[in-house]
This record gives C-alpha cells, structure tokens and sequence, in this order.
C-alpha cells in the first residue's frame, strides 16, 4: 500500500466506496488524514465502518471544515450532471480530486529522485499497452508496479521508491481528477467517440485525455486519427518531447508498423526494427499500435533494443483480449470475450482469415452491422444468447450461420466444423455484445470458453487462467 502520508491531520470527505474507493480510504487512514466516508449504498457504507473506516453522510458535514473531496472515477464529476457531493464541494470551495492524484503527490513528496511513471490512456488499447510495457520492463528486470484503471488501485502498490516503475493506465475519468499529473513518459493511443454522456462534447473529451501530456518528460502519441495528430503538433510547438506512433502511416521521424514489424525511424533513417511475426499476442494492426507505443516507452526508459525485442516475444497477452487459449490440431482457439460490442470485435475478426465466430448475447445498440466489411473472413457463425435471432438477419444467406443458443453446444460445434476442413482455422469468441443475459460479466464469460476448449479431445492448451 502507497500510505497516504502527504494528507496526515487533514480534513478529507471521500464519495464511493467501491473497488478503488475503499483503497484510497484506506491509504487515507493509513497517512494520517481526518476522514469521512460515504457511498449512496448504504451496504457499502456499512462494509466500510465494519472495518474500522470512519464513515459519516457528507450531507451532514460542516463541508468549511473540509480541504479535499476525493471522489472515485465513476462517480460523475460534470456530465450529465455533477453528483451532489461534488456539488457540495465546489459550493464550499473544496478541491476535488481522485486516488491518481493523491498518487503524484506521494510521488513527488518521496523524490526526488522521483520514481518513473508511465500513464497510459487512449479510448482503445489502453490495458495492453498498459500490460505490454509492465511485462517488458520486469522482463528486463526491472522492479515494476502495475495498476489503474486496468484493476489494481493504484494506490495498492508497493511504496514508492526511486528505482521502482509504475505503470498505470489512466481513464478520462481519473485523469480529470489529476490536476497535477506528470509522467515520466505519458501515452495518448487514440481518440474515437467515447464517454460523451460523462464529458458531453467530443472537444472536451480530447482535452481531458490531452492533459495527461501536458507535462509529461516525454509525450508518445498515436497519429492516426486527426484529433491526436493536431495534439502531437500542438506538443511540439510548445517545445515538448513527442515521439509519434502509427499502424496505418509511414513515419519520417516515429516509431510505426510497417508489415508486421515495429520500424523506429528518425529522418528517414531506420534506426530499430521489432518483428512481431509469431507473437500471438500481439496479432493484427490494432497491437501494432500497442507494440509501438511500448517500443516507444521502453527506449525512452533506457531499455535497449534486445531487452525490448525479448520482452515483446515473451508477452502472454490479456485474459480475455484475444487470448489464445490453445490448438486441436490445425485448429486455433482463442478467446476474446472482452469484446462487448461490434467496435471491439473487428480488431479479432480483422487479423485472422478464416474464422468459426461464436457471437452474441445482449445486443448493443446497432448490432454487427459494421462488420459487414469482415464477414467474407467467417467461414461460420455460432449464434447464442438474445441477439442470435438478429445477428442471423444481418448475416443473411451471405454467411453459413447456426442457432448454437448457449455457449459450450457453440464450442463443440465450432471445433467440430473447424476440424473437418484439414486447414487453418481459428475458433473464435467475440461476442459483440454484453455478456448479461447469460453470464455475469465478460470475465465469467471467458471463463466458461476455456472450460469448454478445455474439455475437448486432443486439445493443445497454451497456458492456464
């Protein structure tokens, strides 16, 4: 645990008791500040006095007694309207902060030397580059801490100490809660339409991804969408140090993916090539980013190219996120259960060539129409869960499809018709949807995949969950 020492004998009021929320009251406690603690779950305000957390309504506080609210991520800070404790604090004026920030000035109060911070943030990617980096600096031997929004509060980790590494994935959310946030290395993968009923225009999204750069040592950024470009070039006018990335572009001066391999490049020089061929891991254009931004990451932390290389071949990947979770003979199975709309299942469709996908559940809104573009990649479809019926209407008489209904009779019957062919083939969960109707959440859903690989006959299995 990160003590929260620089907030010893001050007032704090903290809303949300969650995950994240719970660890923050503790490391509050921990350091020494006078806290209270709420949630508008009456339960998890009573978990929380169960062990020993001072709790107490912040309706009912003298809010001139109080310095800071910490306010957990999800709780909304602006849009669609702000929650009534964050209200009581601006009429108070009461700084409102979140547990990231509390992280920097931990940080800055233990240096100098301060310890490196890598924050990662981006709408897509975000927790593999995050876990990319991690793996390859403690590949490499280094002493690395990994935590954010990709389920470890930050405040969890081991104590800050100036030869340790932290990489932290950042939310839009947290990151408009880090008024101070200064990263050794700060990474802005990409920026498509997300959050907008919490940030409510697009421009304000931009500008609270934005602000993880503005002081950052080094700015690596994505230039592949027009919005992060004019960040790149608007960081570089300011004299910052920016090193930009691609998976779509050939770069003079950047680090980019060219075929399958990650070229580093300055003035039209090649300075560094990564091949990426046999790392399942890392398959299909959007990992190229990811590798990228990790290459970029790594080199500007004094990693040398081998070290780098050795990392990146050896990187298991995420459960969930395109996992390969093992062969039957010239079958592929891999799971990417994550995969929670159509947006998110085209990167999995897009790097493999003939696919036996297993899809649905409950439906978002718009269904599977984007991947029209894919389908002539889907050798067949396995339906299950409520959106089978309209995923077989988008399909058509295009696509050989099957009403399989739940997931261990679409496993059985994919493998079985991916084995009959003697080729390549690749089994293939990513559902497009929310997991809800059956399962209680994409994890468990996952879960419930390999248990069914793993019961078939012959199976090859890659490693364990």
């Amino acid at each position: 645990m990160i003590a929260a020492s620089t907030f010893k004998d001050r007032s704090v009021a903290l809303f949300g008791l969650g995950g994240s929320g719970l660890a923050t009251a503790r490391a509050l406690q921990a350091g020494g500040a006078r806290l209270v603690a709420f949630d508008d779950n009456p339960k998890s305000v009573a978990a929380a006095a169960a062990e020993g957390l001072p709790t107490g309504d912040l309706h009912e506080i003298d809010w001139s007694r109080i310095e800071t609210l910490v306010l957990s991520p999800g709780v909304p800070l602006t849009h669609p309207k702000p929650h009534w404790a964050a209200d009581l604090a601006r009429e108070a004026g009461v700084p409102i902060i979140g547990d990231i920030e509390i992280f920097m000035r931990e940080r800055d109060a233990a240096g100098p030397p301060r310890a490196p911070f890598v924050a990662i943030t981006g709408t897509n990617g975000k927790s593999t580059t995050t876990a990319l980096i991690a793996h390859c600096l403690q590949h490499a031997g280094r002493d690395t801490q990994l935590g954010g929004n990709i389920g470890v509060a930050v405040l969890t980790l081991d104590p800050l100490a100036p030869e340790r590494t932290y990489v932290v994935e950042c939310s839009s959310y947290q990151i408009d809660l880090t008024p101070s946030i200064r990263p050794t290395v700060g990474i802005l993968l990409n920026l498509t339409p997300d959050h907008l009923d919490r940030h409510g225009t697009m421009e304000n999204y931009a500008a609270i991804k934005a602000r993880l750069l503005k002081d950052a040592g080094t700015a690596v950024i994505g230039v592949d969408d027009d919005l992060c470009a004019g960040i790149a070039d608007w960081h570089e006018s300011e004299g910052n140090v920016v090193v930009r990335i691609s998976k779509d572009k050939v770069l003079e001066t950047g680090i980019f993916l060219q075929g399958s391999t990650i070229v580093v490049a300055e003035e039209g020089a090649t300075l560094a090539e990564f091949p990426l061929d046999g790392i399942g891991s890392l398959r299909g254009r959007h990992n190229g980013q990811n590798a990228a931004a990790a290459v970029a990451t790594l080199r500007a932390l004094g990693l040398g190219d081998a070290e780098i290389q050795a990392g990146l071949a050896s990187f298991p990947g995420l459960v969930h996120r395109m996992e390969e979770i093992g062969r039957q003979g010239r079958v592929l199975f891999v799971n990417d259960s994550k995969a929670t709309n159509a947006d998110a299942a085209a990167p999995a469709l897009a790097s493999f060539e003939r696919i036996h996908w297993i899809a649905g559940g409950l439906p978002k809104e718009g269904g599977i129409a984007t991947l029209e573009p894919l389908f002539s990649r889907i050798a067949k479809a396995y339906l299950i869960g409520e959106a089978a019926p309209a995923f077989a209407a988008s399909l058509g008489e295009r696509i050989p499809y099957e009403i399989s209904g739940t997931l261990d009779v679409a496993v059985e019957n994919a493998a079985r018709d991916a084995a009959r062919s003697g080729e390549e083939e690749v089994v293939l969960l990513s559902p497009a949807c929310a997991s809800f109707d059956q399962f209680r959440n994409f994890e468990v859903r996952g879960e419930s995949f390999r248990r069914a690989v793993e019961e078939l006959p012959a199976i090859q299995l890659f490693r364990k969950g």
